[in-house]
């Protein structure tokens, strides 16, 4: 069925910054699918579109209106307050099992990831399987599908808690409960063995205060031999950047005390607005500059100096809790002393990829895991890994049976799996005036190599301390479904499509994400702490690769080798789901589109093609493709490289195995009777412009694609890339014949803007334009659309019409006057302002404007103006459609707002005394 693809992708586009309870804040993974598109897709994949009951719904009207019922009810459903409404969620079950015959199918997604579709699907009452054939996947996806269901409505074991809390222990609370209880409980633990490698700070009143994190600087010994000195390798000074209250490192070159011949660099702390000399010594291209001697010192040294283990680090200086803000101090001897610790024994020693784009730090001698991370937070790390172990036997001294320790002990050891990403040497100190905090590794999807750090101290409460990750992780927890009949299994996607069930996925894409790669990092903590919980699923040394379905040119000989390898597979995965599949339902398949990436005559996006090219071959009909975008709207467009949408989602059936084969001819025929209404659907479905091309191939492909030949004149069969031509040309020619639809008015200065924007032109041409559609430039000019003078004529942007202009008293009006005005409003005034006008000009008694040809106006003019790069033009088009669910919103929630009238007041106003 058709999406009302805007409200899913501006719920998907918030949804990045909720983190209070969300999932993804259980436990890190990369590109991860946004619920609220998971979500909808499901319900979509599942539930009929009106057009297929006919006998249900027999005219075009009354398939409009239940499609907009449904519409509404997804709009509802993917708004992220509404994931516990279980009234709206049995609402949308409902649907399903209508459309399913009471007996929906299980839902697989064979590259689990993050879990957001297995996750989703299971919140909406269907059977989930996840699969993945990475173990840190699957763990994953094993605590947010598999195990809370097996807790359900059970009270904690912790002692004294069920008693001490008068409260229902409904779906996963009492299992949270039981998370935040242990986890303060291996906190406390901790902090009686450890705690005094973390001492606190004195403060310049003579107070002690809790430490939240020390900022240390790498360092090499300068090459220069007059020199010397123990050079810090700092990126930047800055500690924090808040007007009035700024901070920063000041580095001083003075004698060494131990070694009076020797000088070394002494740091203290700066509070000036104006901030520091020099931004940093380390530039991520030239290499590093000496504080003492200004010596510059290549990173090629600096890579040697690293693999030759002669890399140090100087702690710079010290970040203290304060009153509502932080306070930073120089480094003492005593917490120098601290950090001096011996290495732990037991630690992961499994050497890093070799992937030189996403895993930079081996260049510089951190070769090992336990590398990564200081001596101080290689004992805090193994520390909690055993208390992990030690938790479960408590949990199982509590009275809890072995299967609920073991779930216990799978959050915690997620928790401290969670704390390695911002308890690394990796991690660095925010210092942006909005937030000073610890900045996790993984801020992209790769392990850089920094210069300055952050250690952060576990035991506060602050970003990186253990009491907030297992706070975090048991509010993931407590907001779960934790309904029945969902497994999380380890197995090659080629083996699990096999079963009989309904693909939902989103699968890798080339070589974007170095998933095996990466979460080795979280994996050789995970095996430490876990492994006797899962020892099949941890009894590996590291994550498995050689079958994991990405383009890694490392593994596979190269690109060509690495491009060959994944396509080769992708094709046997859907060929071999393909023969599973049934034709009762589709499958859904989320792709990481970028159109921008070109081939070397910049035509395509090869990508693209090859997807779609690889369905099609392995016998699968597209009957539609959904933009999905999680960006807000400022971001939604880039005019020239047209990469625009984050993802497709591509809806596919099995193709018939005798389907029949056409020709050229049959295929144009075939397009130009279909696309129109299909293109109409999108439009109605509040699909933006900027989007519109991309959804187009939808339809489209489904004409294509449910051939299983098109052959071309000269005999040979119609490529991917040759049908998706005919596709955007028939887009244009749809387009255009919709100008059929507008007024006079309107489709003259169409016709005008496509020659000359907004730009200029002479009168004659413009009065031979005007005549044919029976309207004049005179009457135009008058009317407030264009501008006629000295022989010059130009229509009126958006923000030089007047001010006072009333839609309901103009005498003619027309859908161009209404669409621009709507554009003021909404660009100067926002989405009440537009609402009201909106309203305003539908009330008009002639019917001049109708809310569906404004919408058709902007977006065929979005394509004129992305056709020629008006960018600015071309935003603003799009912005009336993406901004068209919360005008109409606001039009509603007016008119409901808006108190009944009474008989006596009705004919009080028609003029009788009182």
């Amino acid at each position: 069925m058709a999406l009302p693809l805007e409200v899913i992708n501006r719920e998907s586009a918030r949804e990045k910054s909720i983190r209070h309870g969300h999932p993804s804040t259980l436990h890190l993974w990369w590109a991860r699918r946004p619920l609220a598109a998971a979500r909808a897709v499901l319900f979509a994949q599942l539930v009929d579109d009106p057009s297929a009951r006919p006998e249900e719904f027999p005219t075009e009207e009354l398939q409009r209106k239940e499609r907009e019922r449904l519409h509404g009810l997804i709009e509802r459903l993917v708004v992220w307050e509404n994931v516990r409404d279980e009234k709206l969620l049995e609402e949308a079950r409902q649907e399903i099992l209508k459309s399913t015959n009471g007996n929906p199918p299980p839902i697989l997604d064979p590259f689990a990831g993050g879990g957001t579709i297995p996750l989703e699907a299971q919140r909406l009452g269907l059977e989930a399987h996840a699969s993945d054939l990475n173990p840190v996947a699957v763990l994953i996806n094993k605590a947010l599908i598999e195990i809370p269901p097996k807790f359900r409505n059970q009270p904690p074991v912790f002692p004294g808690l069920a008693e001490s809390e008068f409260r229902d222990w409904k779906v996963a609370a009492g299992l949270a409960a039981d998370v935040r209880a242990y986890g303060q409980w291996m906190r406390d633990q901790a902090e009686q063995r450890i705690g005094h490698l973390y001492p606190k700070a004195t403060l310049p009143d003579g107070t002690q205060a809790t430490v939240i994190a020390w900022i240390w600087a790498r360092t090499v010994t300068c090459p220069n031999p007059a020199c010397g000195i123990e050079m810090p390798l700092v990126r930047s000074w800055w500690l924090g950047k808040k007007k009035g209250k700024e901070a920063y490192i000041v580095p001083t070159v003075v004698g060494d005390p131990t070694h009076p011949s020797r000088l070394r660099v002494k740091f203290e702390i700066g509070h000036d607005a104006v901030g520091p000399q020099i931004v940093g010594t380390m530039s991520g291209r030239q290499g590093g500059v000496c504080v003492a001697c200004d010596s510059v010192v290549s990173k090629d040294h600096i890579k040697s100096e690293g693999m030759a283990g002669r890399i140090g680090a100087a702690l710079m200086a010290v970040v203290a809790e304060g009153s509502r803000q932080r306070t930073y101090l120089p480094p003492t001897q005593e917490h120098e002393h601290a950090a001096a610790v011996t290495r732990p024994h037991d630690v992961p020693d499994q050497e890093l990829g070799h992937d030189p784009r996403n895993l930079w730090t081996p260049h510089y001698g951190l070769t090992k895991f336990s590398d990564l991370f200081t001596n101080r937070q290689l004992v805090a790390l193994t520390t909690f890994s055993d208390l992990v172990t030690e938790t479960r036997e408590r949990v199982l001294a509590d009275g809890g049976t072995p299967e609920y320790a073991d779930a216990v002990a799978t959050y915690l050891g997620i928790v401290v799996s969670r704390l390695t990403d911002y308890q690394s040497s990796i991690t660095t100190w925010a210092s942006n005036p909005q937030m000073e905090i610890l900045r996790n590794m993984f801020a992209r999807q790769a392990i850089p190599m920094t210069w300055d750090f952050g250690e952060g101290n576990p035991f506060a409460d602050s970003s990186g301390s253990l009491t907030k990750m297992a706070g975090a992780v048991a509010n993931a927890v407590e907001r779960l479904p934790a309904s029945a009949g969902a497994v999380a299994r380890q197995e090659d996607a080629q083996e699990a499509v096999s079963r009989p069930v309904v693909l939902s996925t989103d699968p890798p894409y080339y070589d974007n994400i170095g998933y095996s790669d990466l979460s080795d990092f979280f994996y050789v903590w995970l095996r430490r702490s876990l492994r006797p919980v899962y020892p099949d699923l941890l009894a590996t040394m590291l994550v498995p690769k050689a079958e994991e379905l990405v383009a890694n040119p490392y593994r596979h000989g190269g690109r060509d080798g690495a491009r060959e390898f994944f396509e080769e597979g992708f094709r046997t995965v859907f060929a071999r789901a393909r023969v599973a599949a049934t034709s009762e339902f589709p499958i859904a398949v989320y792709y990481a589109f970028k159109q921008s990436e070109a081939d070397s005559s910049g035509e395509a996006s090869t990508g693209w093609e090859t997807l779609l090219e690889g369905m099609v071959r392995t016998g699968w009909a597209i009957t539609s493709t959904w933009p999905m975008r999680t960006e807000g709207s400022g971001r939604m467009i880039s005019i020239g490289s047209n990469a625009l949408a984050s993802s497709i989602v591509l809806s596919l059936r099995p193709r018939p195995e005798d389907a029949p084969t056409t020709d050229r001819r049959g295929l144009i025929g075939a397009l130009e009777s279909e696309l129109p209404d299909a293109l109409r659907k999108l439009q109605q479905g509040l699909i933006a412009p900027v989007d519109l091309p991309q959804a187009a191939i939808g339809p489209g492909m489904a004409v294509f694609s449910r051939y299983s030949a098109v052959i071309e004149n000269d005999g040979t069969k119609m490529t991917v890339r040759s049908a998706l031509a005919r596709i955007n040309e028939l887009l244009d020619q749809v387009l255009s014949e919709q100008e059929g639809d507008f007024d006079a008015t309107t489709r003259f200065a169409i016709a005008w803007y496509r020659q000359n924007g907004y730009g200029t032109g002479v009168f004659g041409d413009a009065d031979n334009l005007a005549r044919a559609r029976n309207t004049s430039v005179a009457a135009m000019d008058r009317d407030g659309i264009l501008t006629s003078r000295a022989s010059k004529v130009a229509l009126i942007r958006p923000t030089d019409l007047r001010w006072d202009y009333d839609i309901v008293a103009d005498d003619h009006t027309s859908i161009w006057e209404a669409l621009h005005h709507l554009i003021k409003i909404l660009e100067h005034d926002g989405i009440g302002p537009a609402g009201d006008f909106l309203a305003a000009a539908l009330s008009r008694p002639d019917g001049a404007v109708e809310s569906d040809l404004v919408k058709e106006l902007a977006h065929l003019l979005f394509r004129i103006a992305e056709k020629h790069g008006w960018t600015k033009d071309a935003l603003a088009f799009n912005n009336v459609v993406t901004s068209w669910p919360d005008v109409q919103h606001s039009m509603q929630a007016a008119a409901d707002a808006r108190p009944a009238q009474s008989q006596e007041a009705f004919d009080f106003e028609e003029g009788d005394e009182r």
